[in-house]
């Protein structure tokens, strides 16, 4: 009888075993991802690319950026998230530990008119990338819920 240990099952498909929940908890990594299912790194390098195309020139979305001379930091995070989140790549927990998305986003007023155009601004990068309908609907479905859950500030002058 062989004393080794049977191998520790993966964990449930669809979460990672890093104890993470809700918006913040990426699938894990696997070939038959959503990640790999619409082209890996390039599809989404193309997308967050596009949004921050859009992010350079907005008047609601641009002046949020701690950092407006240069929004390549800002689109690397972004990038490395919805890689990470999708089943690709850990870089994003690997070099930056637990996304937290509501503690990152705290210190920034996102109001339901700041959530509204980064909507707005993400639907235009996700429908130019070309996507299978599926696809397009279930990305945009996520990006859609992760922003309404981000919105921390109500609009100036409106009821609390």
């Amino acid at each position: 009888m062989s004393t080794a240990s049977s191998p520790t099952p993966p964990p449930p498909a669809g979460r990672r075993s890093l104890g993470l929940r809700g918006a913040d908890a990426p699938p894990a990594r696997r070939p038959d991802s959503f990640y790999e299912a619409i082209g890996g790194e390039p599809t989404f390098r193309r997308i967050v690319h596009r949004f921050y195309e859009q992010v350079a020139g907005d008047d609601i979305m641009f002046p949020m950026y701690p950092e407006p001379e240069d929004l390549g930091p800002a689109e690397d995070r972004l990038r490395m998230f919805l890689e990470q989140y999708w089943g690709g790549p850990t870089t994003y927990s690997d070099t930056r530990g637990h996304p937290r998305l509501r503690m990152r986003h705290a210190p920034y007023q996102v109001t339901p008119t700041a959530r509204d155009r980064w909507l707005e601004l993400m639907t235009v990068a996700v429908k130019e990338a070309g996507l299978a309908p599926l696809h397009e609907a279930t990305l945009l479905d996520y990006l859609e819920r992760a922003a309404f859950s981000l919105v921390n500030t109500a609009e100036p002058g409106s009821p609390q």
